[in-house]
C-alpha cells in the first residue's frame, strides 16, 4: 500500500491500521522523513525511546551482524505487547536494502514475531531499490513516499511549533519568514524554534512583520545570498562555503545560479543609476540594498564597470541552461560560475 496524498498520510500516522506491521519512509528530506517517523512510533509504543520496547537498528548494524534485523523481528517483549523494530538506512548500499527487503517479506507473511512492528527510514529510494518494490506490493506494509517541503507545508510547521511555545505570526509575519526559511526540515525546525526564543515562549505574542526586522538581520543573509555577495566581492573561498551549506540546506546549484543573476541585476541597476548623476549610496539606497550589507555592496560597486556586468550575465545565461540539462553536475556548475565571477572581481582589484 502506497500513501503519498497528504490527508492519507496524517490519517494513517494518527491511527495506524492494526493489519499494518511494517512501514517503509523515504525521501530526500530526511528532516521530513525522520518526522514522520517519529510521529509513528509514538503511536506504536509508549515509550519509544526505550530499549525494553524498542530496537533501534542502523545498516551499520546489518553488515556487522546480517541476522540481527531477522533476530529483533523474531524475539518478544520484555514489557509484554508490541514491540517496534525501527531500521534506520543512512546510505545507498544494496545489501542492507536486500536484507531489509527479505526481513519484511517474512515479517509481513508472519513468519516472525506477529506483534513486532516494522519501521525502515530511508532517503531517496530509486525504483530498483528491493525494498521499495517489496513494500509497494506487500499487503501487509505502508510505503509512504516524502517529498520537499512546500511554502503551505513550512507554514503550517511554523505555525504549530511556535503555537506550542503559545507564541504566534500574523499573515504578513508569516509569509516573510517562510520565505527565507531553507527547504530541509530539519533545518528549518531549528530556525522555527529559534525564532520561539527570540519571540519569547509563553508571551502570547502575535508578532508582525516590523517586530522580525531584528530578527532576520541579525544573522546573515540566506546561504545563497551570502555565496553571490562572496563571489561579486572576490572571497572565492567564502563564495564556496556557502555554495556548499546551501547545498546542505536544500538548495541546488539552479538556485545558486539564480541568485548570482539577481545579485548582478541589482550591482548592474546601481551602476546605471549612478552613470545617469545618481549619487551611488543614493543608488544602492533606490535597489533595496540592506544597510548592514551596504558597505560591502559600494565597495564591490566601485569596482565593477557595465562592460564587465555585461559580460559576466553571459556567463550566467550559459550556467543556467547548463544546469537545466538532465544529469548535469549542478553543483559544480555553480562553484564553477562562482570561481570565474570572484576572479573577475579580482582582476578588477577586489
Amino acid at each position: 500500500m502506497i500513501l503519498s496524498k497528504r490527508p492519507d498520510v496524517e490519517r494513517f500516522l494518527k491511527e495506524p491500521t492494526p493489519d499494518i506491521r511494517a512501514v517503509v519512509i523515504y525521501g530526500k528530506d530526511r528532516g521530513v522523513v525522520r518526522d514522520r517517523a517519529n510521529a509513528l512510533s509514538r503511536r506504536i509504543v509508549e515509550r519509544p525511546d526505550d530499549p525494553f520496547d524498542t530496537a533501534q537498528l542502523t545498516d551499520g548494524d546489518l553488515d556487522a551482524d546480517p541476522a540481527k534485523l531477522e533476530d529483533e523481528l523474531s524475539a518478544m517483549s520484555l514489557m509484554g505487547g508490541r514491540r517496534l523494530v525501527r531500521l534506520r538506512l543512512s546510505g545507498e548500499k544494496a545489501g542492507p536494502d536486500r536484507q531489509a527487503a527479505e526481513a519484511l517479506t517474512r515479517h509481513v507473511e508472519g513468519q516472525l514475531n506477529p506483534d513486532a512492528f516494522f519501521l525502515v527510514e530511508a532517503g531517496a529510494l530509486g525504483r530498483e531499490s528491493q525494498l521499495r518494490k517489496v513494500g509497494e506490493k506487500a499487503s501487509g506494509c505502508a510505503v509512504i513516499p516524502c517529498y520537499e517541503d512546500e511554502a503551505g507545508d513550512l507554514a503550517r510547521l511554523t505555525r504549530d511549533t511556535l503555537a506550542s511555545d503559545k507564541v504566534s505570526l500574523n499573515s504578513e509575519a508569516l509569509e516573510l519568514f517562510v520565505s527565507r526559511l531553507p527547504k530541509e526540515r530539519g533545518v528549518a525546525r531549528a530556525e522555527i524554534e529559534r525564532l520561539a526564543l527570540y519571540l519569547g515562549p509563553g508571551t502570547g505574542i502575535n508578532a508582525t512583520a516590523a517586530d522580525l526586522t531584528d530578527f532576520l538581520g541579525v544573522e546573515p543573509e540566506a546561504s545563497l545570498s551570502d555565496a553571490a555577495a562572496d563571489a561579486f566581492g572576490g572571497k572565492l573561498g567564502a563564495a564556496q562555503q556557502a555554495l556548499r551549506r546551501a547545498a546542505a540546506e536544500g538548495e541546488g546549484g539552479p538556485a545558486a545560479v539564480r541568485a548570482m543573476g539577481y545579485y548582478l541585476g541589482r550591482l548592474r541597476r546601481v551602476l546605471t543609476l549612478h552613470k545617469n548623476g545618481v549619487d551611488l549610496q543614493a543608488a544602492a539606497k533606490a535597489a533595496g540594498v540592506f544597510w548592514k550589507q551596504e558597505r560591502e555592496f559600494l565597495r564591490q560597486a566601485r569596482a565593477w564597470n557595465l562592460e564587465a556586468i555585461l559580460e559576466i550575465q553571459g556567463e550566467i545565461l550559459i550556467a543556467d541552461r547548463a544546469c537545466k540539462t538532465s544529469g548535469s553536475p549542478d553543483q559544480l556548475i555553480a562553484e564553477r560560475l562562482a570561481l570565474m565571477i570572484a576572479g573577475r572581481a579580482r582582476r578588477l582589484g577586489l
